[in-house]
């Protein structure tokens, strides 16, 4: 087998659509890291997120976390890498949203590089949906005006809201900073009708994730093999050498992509990784 390393995105790719792993991916993945083969994921959850719903496999592997914003460690539980957005950058984008009537979830990391979410009273549906689907989250605190301090590194910037919302903020955000901040609209696979609109370190993205995971595992980015749905994922499939789309997959990502498995209800990734540790590729 001459690749042996594999990056995979969770939502609508790795994890069915009602966000769970099936017994088949987990005895797939558990069984093929017995073999030495380096399974790990990107996403843009946070660990917290993220380990709550796959922690029944044994992660040992660098993971990535919040779109590229963070390298996390799960051994060790310590963040080694990322991009944090500078702080007056951040506070400048809350008061742009602010102006159009729009206050956004802000994901930081303290000065123990613990996890933090702020945001003000919630009020609009989307945002309450969000923050109920996480329930006795520790990483939530309100504040009565939302900023960040120096106490805090911003990794993600996150409204949440109807497209016709979002689009004017992301005009505006994209106007004053260009390509100083890297910015991200995408539907939300859980709430209906919505979509989230995240913006971050110009290389907060999967993209150099990608790379930063690459030189830790000590291979070149060409030998990972990348898995993804979303329009999030491009830049794992513009950096991996082999690009492997779920049948369920935006038509962007099924374009770039090496080959089409079956889709994340299917177990398309499990059953990719499957074949090809029987030599079946």
């Amino acid at each position: 087998m001459t690749n042996k390393h594999f990056l995979t995105d969770l939502d609508g790719t790795l994890l069915q659509s009602d966000a769970t792993l099936s017994e088949y991916t987990i005895n797939v993945i558990c069984n093929a890291m017995k073999q030495g083969i380096i399974i790990s994921y990107a996403t843009a959850r946070s660990y917290i997120s993220s380990n709550k719903i796959v922690s029944v496999i044994p992660w040992k592997y660098p993971i990535i976390l919040y779109n590229g914003a963070v390298i996390f460690d799960p051994v060790s539980s310590k963040v080694i890498g990322g991009y944090w957005l500078d702080n007056e950058t951040t506070n400048q984008i809350i008061e742009i949203g602010r102006k159009q009537g729009l206050i956004p979830f802000l994901f930081a990391l303290d000065e123990e590089d613990k996890e933090r979410v702020f945001h003000e009273k919630l009020l609009r549906m989307g945002d309450l949906t969000f923050y109920e689907s996480r329930p006795n989250d520790p990483r939530f605190g309100e504040m009565l005006l939302l900023e960040c301090s120096d106490a805090f590194r911003t990794l993600i910037v996150t409204y949440i809201g109807l497209l016709h919302e979002l689009e004017p903020l992301k005009d505006e955000v994209q106007r004053r900073f260009g390509n100083q901040v890297h910015i991200h609209l995408m539907k939300d696979q859980y709430i209906e009708n919505h979509y989230f609109l995240e913006f971050s370190h110009s290389k907060a993205n999967k993209k150099e994730g990608l790379k930063q995971w690459a030189e830790l595992m000590h291979c070149m980015p060409e030998d990972v093999t990348a898995f993804g749905d979303n329009l999030n994922d491009l830049g794992m499939f513009e950096t991996a050498g082999t690009k492997v789309a779920v049948s369920n997959a935006h038509p962007n990502l099924i374009a770039l992509s090496t080959l089409v498995v079956e889709s994340n209800d299917e177990d398309g990734v499990a059953k990719y990784i499957h074949r090809v540790t029987k030599g079946q590729y």
